[in-house]
This record gives C-alpha cells, structure tokens and sequence, in this order.
C-alpha cells in the first residue's frame, strides 16, 4: 500500500467547504470530520449559537472554522454569509448543504389525520428541505461558475427514493432533492464548467433530535413501534452513527470521486436493499 497515493486520493486539505446546517447533529458531525482532514470550513447555521459551538470544536481540535448565523430560506442572509466567508477564506470550494428536517405538525398518527394536515407546516417543510438547498446552490453555486470548480454536496434521504409512511411533506421534499440534485449537476457541467461536479448522500436512518418524536417513546425511552420497524428492516441491525456520513462526504469532495457527478449515494445500512422477506 502506497500511503502518499491514498493521500493524494482523498486530498482536501486545505479547500473551503461551506456547510449549511453545520450546527446540526448531523452537518455538525461531517464538519468536524472533514476539518479532521484538513478543509477550511464555515459553518453556517439558523441558530448562531449551535454555528459556534461547531465551530468551536474545530478549533479546539487545531481546525480552522468559521461561524455563521444564516438562514438558508433568505437570499440577503445567503448573500451576507457568502461575504462573511469570502473575506475569511477568499474563496468556496465545495458547498455541503445539510440544512433540512420534518415538523410534527407535517405527519400524519392517530391524532392527526392526512385531511386534517396543516398546510402551512407541509409548506414549511418542502421550504426547508427543498429551497433550502436551491437558494445556497444559486448563492455559493455563482461562485463555483466564475472560478470554474467546484463541489456541490446535496444532503437527500432514503425518503426521497423510498416514500416512508407518516411524513408525506418530508418525502416530497427529499424526492425534488434528489430530482434537483440531478438536474443542477447537469446543468452546472452544461452551462458553466465541467469541473464542477454536485452529488448527494441519501443517509437512511440516524437518530437525531428531529425524528426522536416518532423513534423513541417519550415516556419509556424504548423504540416506538415505528422505531423497531426500522431496526428490523435494516439489515446491519441498527441506525447510523453520525461518524458514518463523514466517510462518503469525503470521498465525495476528494479527488477519488472525479467522475462521480449527478449521483445519490445510499449511506443506509442496506434498508433499500431489503424487501422484508
């Protein structure tokens, strides 16, 4: 084994990597292992205080971050955070957008019928997972057009390519998600420069505080039948650990992904694997 060709493969020392949601149980885990690697990264978030502690940590750990309170669903927040990393960094390599979730007032149970959803809050879900996404590609995305490169990672969902029971406003969003992800990267290759490549990573099931409520019994701690289901149904028997997004992203925003481009890549456990039988 050559450690000085692995080295080079997976290089990304160095790049700016801006994460949206990057103080989120799940963006804020990939941040810090690709800080572990050697990426600059700004960390952009909804709630300032989560962006710091992300960053935070990856500076403690000899990192070097930034922090930015942002949201993804306002272009002037986009805009004012594009600048904030520009004049830290001078540059955005690779936008990871990680920002997304469900809301309970979006999923259907026993005391909430399909008829009876609230319009509002299924809007507000296909707004956060969908144009959440859109609006930091066009924000970052116009940078990547100028210079000619560029990486643009799409955090997607099994939901999107397998519609899971009681969260109809979440499946659809994830779905358009990895519809988008498709069309931008072929847009992005046809339009500006074949040296920038958008993927996604569709993470199955990990526990996180979003989708808690429908997993974890409140009242005794255990799973929740729903929560079983799923256990039963992944064939590695468990939910994802948060560390286990950190390789695939990597190796998306590396060198050994080249020609990886307009791909969505399952990080699941083998759930869509398994037909039950």
């Amino acid at each position: 084994m050559d450690p000085e060709y692995l080295a080079m493969l997976f290089d990304i020392q160095g790049i700016v990597v801006v994460i949206t949601g990057g103080g989120g149980v799940l963006g804020g885990e990939i941040a810090r292992g690709l800080a572990s690697a050697g990426a600059r990264i700004a960390i952009l978030d909804i709630s300032e205080k989560a962006a710091e502690a992300t960053a935070n940590a990856i500076q403690d750990a000899g990192g070097e971050a930034l922090s930015v309170a942002c949201d993804v669903l306002d272009r002037d927040s986009l805009l004012r955070a594009r600048e904030q990393v520009l004049a830290r960094f001078g540059r955005v390599d690779a936008l990871l957008n990680g920002a997304g979730g469900n809301r309970a007032e979006a999923t259907t149970g026993p005391e909430l019928s399909f008829f009876e959803l609230d319009a509002g809050a299924f809007e507000s879900v296909l707004d956060l997972n969908l144009m959440g996404i859109v609006l930091p590609s066009q924000v970052f995305g116009q940078l990547m057009a100028q210079q000619g490169a560029g990486v643009i990672l799409n955090i997607a969902s099994i939901a999107g390519q397998r519609p899971m029971s009681r969260v109809p406003a979440y499946d659809a969003a994830k779905g358009a998600v990895v519809n988008f992800t498709q069309w931008l990267a072929v847009h992005m290759s046809a339009e500006y420069s074949a040296n920038i490549r958008v993927n996604a990573i569709a993470p199955g099931f990990f526990l996180t505080q979003q989708n808690r409520y429908l997993l974890i019994d409140p009242e005794t701690g255990e799973a929740t039948e729903r929560g079983s289901a799923i256990v039963a149904h992944t064939p590695l028997q468990r939910y994802g650990d948060p560390p286990e997004l950190v390789g695939t992203a990597l190796w998306l925003l590396s060198p050994a992904a080249s020609f990886v481009h307009g791909a969505v890549i399952p990080v699941d456990g083998g759930f869509c694997a398994y037909a039950g039988v």
